[in-house]
């Protein structure tokens, strides 16, 4: 890798080249990805790859005039300190926020390098590029303004937030509590059985925990079949099932470690209070993202939790 300072006028120009081509890609990828959940913010990326494009081809006019047609290849990853940017599939899933952010970032980061390197360089020619390139990415980041301003009016924004969100509670939201609830739940009965029964804390622990394992385990490989994603938009059946998988089985790990603790009472007390606390959270996680009705919503959770949590004491007991 090579500093920044160290490039010659012609290397400046060629980096600026690949630049604007990366970020002109990042933009479209970004468009083609949003295209079917959110238009008009697909057509606001779209244009801006376009202004990229044209940015791009006005240097390689510069570049043509003064240097010739080669244009080396230098990208930013060859210069020290030069900034990095993250491709859009790294992004799982790409949200209105993240896209909105990064195009933000991107915009502002380059500026500011631009105008740290011209600083550092006592070449008038080198300092008036990076300054227009700076001065370029102002503009670029003025065009954004712009183009959400005549795209993305304050009706369309929110009818794409809430977009948004509804697919974050169908994608996330939704296998996260169905596991949560069924970790939370299911092994209540088991979990508390095992204990009664045997009157030993060790005994509940390794029922708990192979209880909580193989419902996580069962839970997310249904979660990951029951539905591709593909006609009702709830994600990658893989993230979906790694999700409620993992939701299940802390659910029913919850109430199961306090068994660890030796004095069986006690931890059966601990398990109590851990059990009444998950099937809070549940409850305010139906209210938050569910929107049921806070009472409603916390009814229906004890009362399950209950029945369950009873007919393993009852079994246990017997």
């Amino acid at each position: 890798m090579r500093n920044f300072s160290e490039l010659s006028e012609r290397e400046l120009l060629a980096l600026a080249i690949s630049n604007e081509e990366e970020d002109g890609r990042i933009y479209a990828d970004f468009a083609e990805r949003l295209r079917g959940d959110y238009p008009a913010s697909a057509k606001v990326f779209s244009e801006m790859a376009l202004e990229e494009s044209e940015h791009r081809r006005r240097l390689i006019d510069m570049h043509r005039e003064r240097f010739g047609e080669h244009i080396p290849l230098i990208r930013r990853q060859d210069v020290r300190g030069f900034t990095a940017r993250r491709p859009a599939w790294h992004a799982q899933p790409l949200s209105l926020d993240t896209v909105r952010q990064q195009a933000q970032l991107m915009e502002l980061e380059t500026s500011r390098f631009y105008r740290r390197a011209a600083s550092r360089t006592s070449d008038a020619s080198i300092r008036r590029l990076l300054g227009d390139l700076a001065d370029a990415e102002v503009e670029h980041g003025n065009l954004a303004d712009r183009l959400v301003e005549e795209n993305l009016p304050a009706s369309v924004r929110r009818e794409e937030d809430e977009a948004s969100r509804r697919m974050f509670v169908l994608r996330v939201i939704q296998p996260g509590l169905v596991g949560l609830m069924d970790g939370s739940v299911s092994t209540l009965a088991p979990v508390f059985a095992a204990a009664f029964a045997s009157g030993q804390s060790w005994e509940a622990f390794v029922v708990g925990l192979a209880a909580s394992i193989g419902a996580g385990i069962s839970m997310g490989f249904a979660e990951a079949l029951s539905d591709n994603g593909s006609l009702t938009g709830r994600g990658a059946p893989l993230v979906r099932g790694l999700i409620c998988g993992l939701m299940t089985t802390l659910g029913g790990i919850g109430h199961t470690l306090p068994f660890l603790i030796a004095n069986f009472w006690t931890a059966v007390t601990v398990a109590f209070v851990v059990v009444v606390i998950e099937l809070g959270i549940i409850s305010w996680i139906r209210w938050r993202y569910m929107e049921a009705p806070p009472f409603t919503a916390t009814v229906q959770v004890a009362f399950g939790g209950a029945l369950v949590f009873a007919t393993g004491i009852l079994i246990g007991s017997s």
